[in-house]
Parts: structure tokens; sequence; C-alpha cells
């Protein structure tokens, strides 16, 4: 019998990319229910949920909300977020229903938690085209809000795909040069953040390390890379905060990337759980630093 986070992480993407599936602003119905299950689940656990809606292409759509309150150093803020809209012909078991499983988690994990710094957990809406990079992203909505109000986010996780990982050689692909750097083998998590989020980066893959074994690269680099900015760290790099992406890399690793073929049952929920404990273990550090 598989462990109960290796559990309930699966429950979580195979209600978003089997029973809801394709969610988008084409897909409205299916765009609420994933809606619904997250301020549900996050409700049952005994959170307050927070929406900021607005209107896209003349669908209503929301980011949702909860934050654990810090304490003396309240003002201070840790953010992780993931979105939960699919690329249109995607049921989106890895992107993004595999982000968004962890997030449900971590706030699991986290109850009655009593952090030094405030932690956010956002669950974010139309990342994927055609509201992606120069479009109204419900992280970009979200992160001019944030700036307008002053908040001081100390640094943004963008949870983007986590369930695809390989001990075959010749599993991992890279952009040019960097195939020279790092292992061909898809077998660790990415974390990949832009320069100016160089600290941020050093940080957050430190506190990741103290409280796990699981291999990780780390990259900060040129947004010029293809990839290194195409998920919601980038909403919040353009208004002057520090972010970084954590990822299993996307297309350069796993085939069924943004296809009708990026099913639950391509994911490989037994890392994926190492992951989502680490992660835990890296924002219980961060917030209590």
């Amino acid at each position: 019998m598989k462990p109960l986070l290796e559990q309930r992480l699966q429950l979580h993407v195979e209600k978003l990319a089997s029973e809801i599936g394709e969610r988008n602003v084409w897909r409205p119905k299916a765009l609420y229910a994933a809606a619904d299950y997250i301020r549900d689940t996050w409700s049952q656990l005994g959170y307050e949920v927070h929406a900021q809606g607005y209107d896209a292409g003349g669908v209503w759509s929301e980011n949702l909300e909860i934050e654990i309150h810090g304490g003396e150093r309240a003002s201070e803020i840790v953010l992780a977020g993931a979105h939960y809209d699919t690329v249109s012909g995607s049921p989106g078991a890895d992107d993004n229903a595999s982000g968004v499983a962890a997030l449900l988690e971590i706030a699991r994990f986290l109850v009655g938690a009593k952090p030094e710094r405030t932690l956010r957990l956002v669950a974010f809406v139309n990342e994927e085209s055609p509201f992606f990079y120069f479009g109204e992203m419900g992280s970009k909505i979200y992160a001019q809000a944030a700036r307008e109000r002053h908040d001081n986010i100390r640094l943004m996780l963008s949870l983007e795909m986590l369930g695809c990982y390989s001990e075959e050689p010749g599993s991992q692909s890279y952009p040019p040069l960097l195939r020279w750097l790092y292992p061909d083998r898809g077998n660790f998590i990415g974390f990949v953040s832009n320069l100016n989020s160089r600290r941020a980066l050093k940080q957050f893959a430190a506190a990741f390390a103290a409280s796990s074994d699981f291999p990780y690269e780390t990259l900060a680099s040129p947004t010029i890379v293809p990839g290194v900015s195409w998920s919601d760290q980038i909403s919040f790099w353009r208004q002057g905060y520090q972010a970084v992406m954590v990822t299993d890399t996307a297309f350069y690793r796993y085939p069924h990337y943004h296809r009708a073929s990026d099913t639950p049952g391509e994911l490989n929920y037994v890392e994926m759980a190492r992951v989502v404990e680490g992660l835990t273990g890296a924002l219980t550090v961060l917030v209590k630093a």
C-alpha cells in the first residue's frame, strides 16, 4: 500500500486532471470546478480562503490564497504558488496539477504552524496561453496588487511541474551549453531564478538541503534562456521581487508536456512525495529564520 502522502498527491492529481480535466477560460465550468476543489480542500483544513477575482476574456477568474500569519517578523512574507489552469487540449497532470497538489499538501503539513515570518500559499489562475507573458495572468494581477500594497515579499516560489523523474541515462536535456554542466538523468528537482534572485535561490537551496536528501540542481540565469521565465515567477520578477521556480524542467524531461497524454498515470508519486516533504521543510526553515 502506498504511503499516505503519495496517495493524497495522486488523488489530487486525479481529481484535477482526470475528473475535472482540461481547465481554462474556454472550459469555464472546469476552471470553476478546479477552483472550488482547491477552496474546499483548504477550508476543510481550517484555513480561511481569500479570492482575488477579475475578468479574463469575459470569464470570471480567481486567484485563491491562504495565509499563516507570522509572529515578530510578520511583515516579511514568504509565498509559494502554483497555477491551476491548463493549456488547451491537455488535462494537465504534471502541468500543473502536480504543483497544485503540492500546494494543498504543504498546507496540510503546516496546519497549526506558528512561523515568525508570514507564509502565503496562492493558487494562480490563467498562467497558460493566451494570457502567458503579456496577458492578464493571475500571477500578474496578484503581484501588481502586492506591489501596490507594498507587501514585503522576501521570496516567491513558483511550483511548476513536480511529477516527472527518471534514472535513465539521457532522460534529461538542456538548452545549449548547459548540458555540459548538469546530469544527463532526470532524477532531480530544479531550482531556477533570474540573476537578480541569486541570493534568494541560494537561501532556498540551502533550506531544502537542510530538510531533504532529494537531489536538486540550481540555475541562476538570464531570462533569455528558454524556459527560465516560463511560469508565474516572471510576474514577481517584473515587480522587483525575488522569485524562484521549482520544476522537474518540463519539456527538457517530460515528453507529455502540453499534450493530451499529460495524464495522472505518467507521474512518479514516490519521488514527488519526497520533493513535497523537502519543500515543506524548506518553507518551514525560511519562515522561522
